[in-house]
């Protein structure tokens, strides 16, 4: 009996009328009109199915040890809406939705990395990516500020040391208070949240794990997997097979929650990751080393990718190029050794280091969520899921967005907009799509680096090069001036088609504050922002935002584009 009841509450779905529409799988029947025909399923037990239908709504519970929630025959489901991952575009989706009238249940459970690193709710952009990076990216600002400050008329130690023990304890209190504030919030807008571990058993069906072990089912209306990535070791996805990465390294899912500073570390790999790790690392005076097999922020401006590792490399971040790690060994010193292989000669390098940090990109997180079995197509070299514009996947009912999704910007802001808009569209409450065209990001590296819509690049290939104008310059930051830095990687340019109106389709900018600039200009290039717009408005003087108002210099022209007097 037991298992009959079973069978049912995963087989049994709303029908017109209020009676049950049998799913035809294996032949165990299907629903005609107002009668079941054509029943073969588990046993003959068509007498039990007829009178729990005339009961109404019933529960099973401890079913050899599973606990099975509510499932209503009318056509109702224990919840409107499940969503898979507590990320920021999770809880953002599942709060929306909730403040819609939907019912809505949210799974998050955190893998603990290779070291044993693990965290509350709020994903990777609260718990250890943009939230800990920026704030440490701050504290190797202040470093820099300190420096400063002598030329300002500040009287200064000789001497300044950073406690790294003092920073991360600040920072890991920040975060955990964002963890709380998230729980609270889930709580106040009636989010039911279960610390388990969801995988898909069907459409409607969500499976959770508990840490001990013991399984729940849910049933939703809709799905939603937001379960985002976690970095990569270089032992996954075609990556070289290193012996002693694993065992001897960390990633990004680790550096944020270290009790004690990581001494003199090589960072392998050059993405934003990458560089803004090994920038603050460096800023607040650890002996660092960027490996790079082939080019730095591989997706962005390749010109601005340069000058912000060229200030990096002024900076004091030390860079090997073209090189590719072949093992770690840990010493009997407790140090780690590092084998690598320059790829032009082929000849094999050896240095010692305290940590090494694999930033050599993200995975999706997707094995777990036995995506296979129920049909929803992935891209096969990628791990992502295939969504469609309204972020549907191939299988009705169940939904992806953010990271997991291919072909989407890995950035939280997207994540947390394109959550609301599918929680609105669920709901019936709107038929808005989200809008991934244009959508702004800055590069937390010493000298960082804001950019919204094409790199130059890409705008060659779509326009050709005679199709776009660009114009450029360098320009020296007020702030600057006095402290005597170099600023001869602070640049500005201004990609735009190059007949009629000159519609902007892409503005890079390096210098302090990039993500204060660039965020009023990405509204712009959203209302279709041209060339003369700019020269339209008046800047702010004195600032840097103003010498993108002020740019006029192409780089067609050949004249020097670098900025002299006001």
């Amino acid at each position: 009996m037991k298992a009959s009841l079973r069978w049912l509450v995963t087989h049994v779905e709303a029908a017109p009328l209020g009676l049950p529409q049998w799913k035809t799988r294996g032949g165990r029947g299907h629903y005609t009109g107002n009668s079941v025909t054509n029943l073969s399923g588990p046993g003959s037990f068509h007498n039990n199915i007829m009178a729990a239908l005339c009961r109404g709504r019933h529960r099973w519970k401890g079913l050899k040890g599973l606990q099975v929630f509510t499932r209503n025959f009318t056509g109702r489901y224990d919840y409107d809406l499940v969503v898979i991952g507590g990320g920021s575009g999770g809880l953002a989706c599942s709060k929306e939705a909730a403040q819609l009238g939907q019912k809505v249940a949210v799974l998050d459970y955190v893998e603990p990395t290779a070291k044993g690193t693990k965290w509350a709710l709020g994903g990777t952009c609260v718990n250890v990516g943009c939230i800990p990076k920026k704030l440490m990216h701050q504290a190797a600002l202040l470093g820099t500020a300190i420096k400063d400050a002598k030329k300002y008329g500040w009287q200064m130690p000789e001497t300044v040391h950073h406690d790294w023990a003092t920073m991360a304890e600040a920072v890991q209190n920040h975060v955990r208070s964002l963890n709380w504030g998230h729980r609270v919030q889930l709580q106040d807008k009636k989010v039911k949240y279960l610390n388990l571990k969801g995988s898909m058993l069907d459409e409607h069906t969500v499976r959770g794990l508990s840490k001990a072990g013991k399984e729940t089912i849910l049933t939703a209306k809709n799905i939603v997997i937001a379960t985002g990535g976690r970095p990569k070791y270089p032992t996954q996805f075609y990556l070289l097979q290193i012996p002693g990465a694993v065992e001897h390294g960390i990633t990004s899912d680790d550096i944020f929650w270290l009790k004690r500073a990581p001494g003199k570390t090589l960072v392998v790999g050059a993405s934003y990751v990458a560089l803004e790790c090994a920038g603050f690392l460096t800023g607040i005076g650890l002996d660092t080393t960027v490996m790079v097999r082939s080019v730095a922020l591989r997706g962005f401006d390749q010109q601005m990718a340069g000058l912000v590792t060229d200030y990096m490399e002024a900076y004091g971040t030390r860079f090997m190029w073209r090189s590719v790690p072949k093992r770690v060994d840990k010493l009997s010193s407790g140090t780690l050794q590092v084998t690598w292989s320059d790829t032009e000669t082929g000849r094999e390098h050896k240095d010692t280091y305290d940590s090494v940090l694999w930033a050599v990109g993200r995975a999706p997180e997707t094995k777990a969520l036995g995506l296979d079995k129920l049909g929803v197509q992935l891209n096969k070299q990628s791990g992502k899921i295939l969504v469609g514009p309204d972020e549907s996947t191939s299988v009705p009912n169940v939904y992806a967005f953010g990271d997991i999704s291919e072909g989407r910007p890995e950035l939280t802001p997207t994540a947390i907009k394109a959550g609301k808009l599918l929680a609105h569209r669920l709901a019936g409450h709107s038929a808005d799509l989200m809008n991934y065209d244009s959508v702004a990001t800055t590069v937390f590296t010493p000298l960082e680096y804001g950019c919204v819509g094409l790199s130059e690049e890409e705008a060659e290939r779509r326009h050709g090069k005679d199709g776009i104008e660009v114009f450029h310059a360098f320009y020296k930051p007020l702030e600057f001036t006095v402290a005597e830095r170099d600023a001869s990687q602070c640049y500005i340019k201004v990609i735009c088609e190059r007949g009629g109106r000159q519609k902007i389709l892409g503005l890079h900018f390096t210098g302090p504050n990039a993500g204060e600039v660039i965020q009023g200009f990405s509204m712009s290039l959203q209302c279709g922002a041209t060339y003369s717009h700019l020269l339209q408005t008046v800047g702010i003087h004195p600032t840097c935002a103003e010498e993108v108002v002020k740019i006029h210099i192409t780089k067609r022209s050949g004249l020097d584009p670098t900025v002299t007097g006001c």
